[in-house]
């Protein structure tokens, strides 16, 4: 059993993880602005802390947790993204160091490598401006000195998971096959190689919370690397469903 604290528990991904979660047998704590929107399973089955998470997090929530996972804040929002994950970066290095939870945080797949390019979506002509901020907040992880995981999927989708012993899982770099011209393309040329790409990263929400859920221990092989999801070779996603090809 881990000592869990969920921000944004009662969003997509974050009800998501709150379900796996308790389906785990972990003791759990939601952190949320409304505790009525919590999924009905949740209630009176995890510890409820209301709190404004835009502001620097009172300590006393972040005591005795294990892990901490962040589905809160979206990249749309922009510097206000930023002030957040900054702030819950500050308040869990100010604990102890024997206190420091795991921490999972949310990008997407526009900051991971693409292939053997040395580049990232996040810097290609279009996506830089929408994206800057998973970048800046990667960098602030980068800075710190907790045991961080950064999860970078592709659009998530509220479909049945597909299980996540079939799912391409890549440290840092995109989890798909990338041709090897990449690297000579410039970046406006890249760029539709990378939105074509897109497509076979399309996950689900009950997936992508099962693997941060599968990888809570301390210094696992996770730990302060960006984590890439794909569809098995051959699939790609749609809103809706998956197809084939």
């Amino acid at each position: 059993m881990t000592r869990l604290i969920v921000l944004g528990a009662s969003g997509s991904l974050g009800s998501q993880v709150l379900r796996q979660a308790l389906a785990a047998g972990h003791e759990v704590t939601a952190l949320v602005r409304n505790p009525s929107k919590l999924p009905p399973e949740a209630q009176g089955r995890v510890t409820v802390r209301t709190g404004d998470l835009t502001a620097r997090l009172p300590l006393e929530p972040l005591r005795g947790q294990d892990a901490l996972i962040n589905c809160a804040g979206h990249v749309a929002n922009g510097e206000s993204f930023v002030d957040l994950v900054d702030a819950l970066v500050a308040s869990v290095e100010s604990l102890p160091a024997s206190e420091k939870p795991v921490c999972w945080f949310l990008a997407g797949a526009a900051l991971l490598d693409i292939g053997s390019s040395g580049r990232r979506g996040v810097e290609l002509p279009k996506l830089n401006s929408t994206y800057r901020p998973h970048a800046r907040n990667f960098e602030r992880l980068r800075r710190s000195s907790l045991d961080w995981r950064l999860l970078c999927p592709g659009p998530m989708v509220d479909e049945p998971a597909i299980g996540m012993d079939r799912l391409r899982i890549s440290l840092d770099a995109l989890p798909v096959r990338v041709s090897a011209f990449a690297r000579i393309l410039p970046g406006p040329l890249l760029l539709p190689v990378f939105a074509s790409l897109i497509p076979q990263m399309i996950v689900t929400y009950a997936d992508a919370a099962a693997v941060m859920l599968a990888n809570l221990g301390r210094g696992n092989a996770m730990s302060r690397h960006r984590v890439g999801l794909a569809l098995p070779e051959g699939k790609k996603g749609r809103k809706s469903q998956w197809s084939a090809g």
